[in-house]
């Protein structure tokens, strides 16, 4: 579970929502057609801008806005490291144990086809292809997000429309202007809200998270091919040092 994630919700929502209820009823704010209208025209939009197929692989790529599982990068250095020492002492073939170990299926395949003798410049070609596709997903899952925080803020405006139009066929009804306009102006704030609360935040930390994740993978092939080429464990560490900042490097000699 991501606790900024989770933090950042409480927070934006709760001072929203504390903001409100100090001004009065909380009651105001709360409106299903003018609801209908931005989820709806949303999602609609979404259904309109994208194939089903993308829309439903999204909910997948979502669940990293909440959860996290990555191995850390100081211990895939240390695997590296480990399997370095013991192919330059008893041979590729001798980490088909070690493989075992690893609970990422990227690296697994990497290592996987090194033991098969695949040649570098194959391996180096299959890895980086797979990497690729697994940016592109990431790519049109932040992209997804984004799209909804554009259509959400417009589809409130559309609402708003809606509000005003519904006002001006009732202008002969004074009592009724306060009420249309309230609603108008409702739907404008659940785009808002929506929007900037949720997709936008949500096409940031897809993002993020999928450069962190593509950058380790990087890292992932360059120590399996150096391991192939039979680097000394202290030029490989060096080589897998370049991908974290000074202050993360931890020596293993």
């Amino acid at each position: 579970m991501d606790i900024s994630t989770i933090l950042g919700i409480i927070v934006g929502f709760g001072l929203v929502i504390s903001a409100i209820t100090m001004g009065g009823g909380a009651s105001w704010f709360v409106n299903t057609p003018s609801a209908m209208i931005v989820l709806g025209g949303t999602f609609g939009a979404v259904l309109i801008n994208y194939p089903i197929s993308d829309i439903l692989g999204v909910v997948k790529v979502a669940r990293k806005v909440f959860f996290r599982k990555k191995l850390e990068t100081e211990k895939v250095i240390k695997m590296l490291l480990d399997m370095s020492k013991v192919a330059r002492r008893d041979g590729i073939l001798a980490l088909e144990d070690k493989v075992e170990d690893v609970k990422d299926s990227f690296f697994t395949k990497g290592m996987t086809l090194m033991i098969d003798g695949v040649e570098p410049v194959i391996l180096s070609r299959i890895l980086n292809t797979e990497l690729e596709y697994i940016s592109e997903r990431h790519r049109l899952g932040a992209e997804i997000f984004t799209t909804m925080g554009n259509f959400a803020p417009a589809m409130g405006m559309v609402g708003t429309l809606i509000g005003l139009i519904k006002m001006l066929v009732q202008m002969d009804d004074p009592s009724s202007i306060g009420p249309a306009m309230a609603i108008a102006l409702v739907t404008t704030f659940y785009g808002v809200i929506l929007a900037n609360l949720i997709f936008l935040p949500a096409a940031g930390k897809l993002k993020t998270r999928s450069n962190s994740e593509l950058i380790q993978k990087q890292m992932m092939i360059s120590g399996i091919l150096s391991i192939q080429s039979g680097d000394n464990p202290r030029v490989l560490e060096d080589k897998l040092h370049s991908f974290i900042s000074p202050g993360k490097r931890k020596t293993v000699f």
